[in-house]
């Protein structure tokens, strides 16, 4: 069920591109500030790091730097880099498996805000879930912003991109899963659930949550109890409350 996109895609700011650097991502080209060119700094030794890796470098001024820039925060280099490789999430099943592990997977229903994927991507990183799952359509690319919002993580998550969330459920209950969703008015308590064994946890998008179908098909329903004025949380902020708990829990068990 891998899947690659064969456009070349950008990444913005030194963080991004060295974390794509360590895990072996193909770098096309690296556009990088001029004023940095035959200077030791930070800047230029990422810049030499790709160049052994065989990435092109070319010399701009910051006004072309600034109108390529996808974010705001290009830090003086941008690179051209291979499209992200998706994973196939049956054979990270079957890794689970053979190494008898309970897997923890977080499904994305049309997350299309480029900083709430990166968010939760870095806490999908941090709680040891062992993939992300999207759905091709109505979802967000993984773009400059997405990893820059990421920290990085966006190179070490497994993301899966499948056709159908639905479908992918489906499979999922067959295969002995449980499904949490998350809605404002479920009467169990995100704090009261269950979390053992092989999950998925389905976090909705920012302004309609998860699509009543989907709902339909979860096991299990919980809700944030929220005291204050606003009756909402973002996608990211809601998938790190629940996730951590979901994670803290596995770990006791």
């Amino acid at each position: 069920m891998a899947d690659n996109d064969t456009a070349l895609t950008q990444l913005e700011g030194k963080n991004p591109i060295a974390e794509a650097l360590a895990a072996g991502r193909s770098i096309n080209r690296v556009y990088l500030l001029e004023s940095a060119k035959g200077r030791a700094s930070d800047l230029s030794k990422l810049a030499d790091e790709c160049q052994k890796q065989g990435a092109v470098i070319s010399y701009v001024n910051r006004a072309r730097l600034d109108s390529m820039a996808e974010t705001q925060a290009h830090q003086g280099i941008i690179a051209e880099i291979a499209p992200y490789d998706y994973q196939d999430l049956d054979r990270i099943l079957e890794h689970c498996e053979s190494q008898n592990i309970a897997p923890f997977l977080l499904l994305l229903d049309h997350i299309q805000d480029a900083h709430n994927l990166g968010s939760i991507l870095r806490i999908a990183d941090g709680a040891g879930v062992h993939a992300v799952v999207i759905p091709k359509r109505r979802a967000v690319p993984l773009n400059a912003a997405v990893a820059k919002a990421s920290a990085g993580a966006v190179e070490h998550v497994p993301i899966c991109r499948v056709n159908n969330l639905t479908d992918t459920i489906l499979a999922l209950k067959k295969q002995g899963f449980w499904i949490f969703g998350t809605d404002a008015a479920a009467t169990l308590h995100y704090k009261e659930a269950d979390y053992g064994g092989p999950i998925a946890i389905v976090i909705g998008s920012e302004g309609e949550g998860i699509a009543q179908k989907i709902k339909g098909h979860c096991d299990f329903l919980v809700s944030i109890p929220l005291h204050g004025k606003v009756n909402s949380l973002n996608a990211a902020v809601a998938s790190g409350i629940i996730v951590f708990e979901a994670a803290s829990g596995r770990n006791q068990s």
